[in-house]
């Protein structure tokens, strides 16, 4: 079978997988490489482009063949698209009748809407077949005339994400995508069944790819222009090629020639940045975790996050879900990030840490939430910084402890008040330490246009920027932080030309406020810096003004 092609995206979101916009996850650029083989013409298509423009169903009808990726199994809050839902999915089964229909990606496992429910596994009508486990072995598989499933394996995969990879030039972020790039499959943790509620040990113990590997497919990537990349798909950068055990100490040299491969791929690339990173390994290999810390920062773009799946502060929940680290062992693990990234470099820290907490688990009270809050005091009291604070409901799949034993629905407000305690108590005051008053942020990029338009830099985790201004999307800007939101930050474009700026503008510059707002704009347009603080008196932006 050949001929033409389409992918539809309905984006990934696993626990160390993320393909939502405007991140690309490797899934769809393997797919593209086994069709490529099989002779195909592949064209790429996000769900959002569909929702957007529904009369594009008629290019899906034209084609051959059709495979669908999609499947959430960590819900979360999404600015850059809104993963497939199972009606979606299940529209576009019965709505395109062309082409052969293939399904694949984590939407195998189940699906919720949301957090907090569990994740239903049942039949999707529509579809031809399944692609069940890995996608672009079950889809060559399938193409071979055999069974639609497959087990990873990179001697397969490899060839084809450098196949697939110029995809990524189809996709609506192009050039800034977020390519996510896969170094392991599999946790260590999983020796003794792993995370209660993970989905992660379903691909078994950890196998890993070559930086040689790693590396072609970056070079390839960065042949057809990609120049973002974040080292994503995996659950623990720091054990990358690491020995046996449930928590093996961290081995740098793998580390760094994974690094500077992937560096001498793409010598001019953007963004270079990590993700999961475990806790455990830091507080039980102290001194390797930091020399692996060092080789990442050496290598790596600033503004990077290291997210830390602490999960609770609570040693009773740590227990019933064979969680990885306790309460201590996570904060000596902060501490000892802030001291290797928390210099500043193109304005933002290094390397910060971000913590992951999950509610719904098996054996919380009302005590949990107490102790989870006094950890997070216990980390602003200290003067240390983290990125962020994400907070979700577990969504139990089928075959994890967690879809039998949890208690999801019996804290709800307790949970309610926890969040809320979080984004005014914590939050806040850690977006002013880690992005104070005139920090200028590099590149953010206008994802939604409006009165206040909001972006975003290229990056893991990036902080969302809210700019008073109605800018179109896509418009790419320095910006300085003018204030803070309880989960984003106020700023202005650099530079900050005050005499065309409108008052709805002014009125957030610091020093200014509603009430000299007025007297801001009658006095204008000022000739120099020196007229402007005669009216609003000098400020942390006047070096990045403009006249």
């Amino acid at each position: 079978m050949s001929g033409s092609a389409f992918i539809l995206d309905g984006y990934v979101d696993e626990p160390a997988c993320l393909g939502v916009p405007p991140y690309l996850s490797p899934y769809i650029r393997t797919v593209a490489g086994a069709l490529a083989g099989h002779g195909f013409t592949v064209r790429y298509l996000t769900i959002d482009q569909l929702r957007k423009d529904p009369l594009r169903t008629a290019e899906l009808n034209a084609s051959d063949l059709l495979v669908m990726i999609a499947g959430v199994t960590v819900p979360g809050k999404y600015l850059g698209g809104t993963p497939a839902t199972l009606t979606e999915i299940q529209q576009i089964g019965h709505m395109v009748r062309g082409p052969k229909k293939l399904l694949g990606g984590p939407i195998g496992l189940g699906y919720a809407g949301e957090g907090g429910e569990k994740a239903v596994r049942q039949v999707i009508g529509g579809f031809d077949a399944l692609l069940s486990g890995e996608p672009a072995i079950a889809l060559d598989n399938y193409l071979a005339g055999n069974d639609p499933a497959g087990a990873l394996d990179y001697t397969r995969t490899d060839p084809w994400s450098i196949a697939g990879a110029g995809v990524v030039s189809q996709h609506p972020d192009f050039p800034y995508v977020m390519c996510e790039l896969e170094t392991a499959r599999g946790c260590s943790h999983g020796a003794t069944g792993g995370c209660s509620f993970c989905t992660e040990p379903f691909y078994g113990m950890p196998r890993y790819r070559t930086a040689d590997a790693v590396a072609g497919e970056v070079a390839a990537l960065y042949a057809h222009g990609a120049r973002h990349f974040r080292v994503g798909r995996q659950p623990d950068i720091l054990a990358y090629g690491a020995g046996a055990g449930e928590y093996p100490a961290p081995e740098p040299e793998n580390v760094e020639g994974l690094f500077s491969a992937i560096r001498a791929a793409a010598p001019d690339l953007k963004t270079l940045h990590i993700d999961n990173t475990n806790p455990a390994t830091i507080a039980r290999h102290e001194d390797a975790a930091r020399e692996t810390l060092r080789v990442i920062i050496r290598h790596h773009t600033s503004g990077d996050v290291a997210a830390f799946g602490m999960e609770t502060a609570d040693p009773a929940v740590v227990a019933a879900n064979n969680l990885k680290a306790n309460a201590d062992e996570v904060f000596r693990a902060i501490g000892i990030v802030n001291e290797e990234g928390g210099m500043r470099r193109d304005n933002v820290p290094e390397l910060l840490p971000g913590i992951n907490f999950v509610c719904g688990l098996a054996g919380e009270t009302e005590q949990t939430y107490d102790l989870n809050e006094q950890f997070l005091a216990r980390v602003l009291k200290a003067g240390l910084m983290v990125r962020r604070v994400n907070i979700r409901q577990v969504m139990p799949f089928e075959g994890t402890r967690a879809y039998t034993e949890n208690t999801l629905g019996k804290h709800e407000r307790r949970f309610k008040k926890f969040k809320e305690f979080v984004r005014t108590k914590i939050d806040l005051p850690m977006l002013q330490r880690v992005f104070p008053l005139g920090t200028v942020l590099r590149d953010v990029r206008v994802e939604v246009a409006g009165d206040l338009s909001f972006g975003r830099q290229p990056g893991s985790y990036p902080i969302l920027v809210g700019i008073p201004l109605r800018l179109p999307e896509r418009t790419v800007t320095d910006a300085v932080v003018v204030d803070w939101g309880m989960r984003s930050v106020t700023a202005l474009p650099v530079p900050v030309r005050i005499n065309e700026l409108p008052a709805s503008a002014v009125r957030w510059l610091p020093g200014v406020g509603k009430k000299k707002v007025a007297a801001v704009i009658a006095k204008r347009p000022f000739g120099d810096l020196a007229a402007y603080r005669k009216v609003a008196g000098g400020s942390v932006v006047d070096g990045v003004m403009e006249f």
